[in-house]
């Protein structure tokens, strides 16, 4: 055996171990993005059948104040009273539970929190901090991630019924419009006089990586 004889039969090898060692670590890689995304799917359905129950065991010990259809007001979208303004406010923490969102057209349900930050989005949809709270009078405000809770908003259409559950009571919206938008228009997140609920997500829906436009969802309240 000469010596590029030699040589060639080295480097072959050398290339079947380096092929060898590269499946084993594609492999490990794709077993990691598997396991950190099984991860993320139970942790996200248990944080929100946990808040879930939270909220429904939190919701029986609470006669509702506003928007219910039990409740009789001679003014069909009355203010809340001071106190119940108060606790609607006071619920307002970063990450905390601040009522459910259904839209059964769609199959939409999901636990609203309090802010935007990634932690939050990944377990919930989130009340945009500076639009009115839920409850009050005002633009409510909601964001969440298009490829998980409000993935169901890409078949929402006009007069589509959105309800809106929190501590204070049933809250029930009428959708106005939908539009895309450019991510710095944040115009749609101005305070109105009116009641209104603008939802707000991503947009295309399947588009692969950071979505350059914003999907815009906008509905009045009805009395309920």
């Amino acid at each position: 055996m000469n010596f590029r004889t030699q040589k060639y039969m080295l480097h072959q090898r050398r290339t079947q171990s380096v092929l060898r060692w590269s499946q084993y670590l594609f492999f490990a890689v794709g077993i990691l993005a598997l396991s950190y995304f099984c991860f993320v799917r139970l942790d996200t359905r248990l944080y929100q059948a946990y808040q879930s129950w939270r909220f429904e065991r939190a919701s029986k010990g609470l006669k509702p104040v506003i928007g219910s259809a039990e409740q009789l007001h001679p003014s069909p979208l009355p203010a809340l009273a001071e106190a119940d303004r108060a606790r609607v406010e006071s619920a307002a923490r970063e990450g905390s539970p601040l009522g459910r969102i259904e839209i059964s057209s769609i199959g939409l349900s999901a636990m609203v929190l309090e802010g935007t930050d990634g932690k939050t989005l990944r377990r919930a949809v989130g009340h945009i901090p500076g639009t009115a709270l839920p409850g009050l009078q005002g633009n409510v405000a909601i964001a969440g991630h298009r490829d998980t809770f409000f993935r169901p908003l890409r078949k929402i259409r006009k007069d589509d019924e959105i309800t809106l559950t929190t501590l204070n009571g049933t809250f029930r919206y009428r959708v106005d419009s939908t539009q895309v938008v450019e991510p710095q228009d944040t115009e749609v997140l101005d305070h109105s006089d009116d009641a209104i609920l603008t939802l707000v997500t991503c947009y295309p829906f399947y588009f692969v990586g950071s979505a350059p436009k914003r999907f815009v969802v906008r509905a009045h309240r009805i009395p309920g």
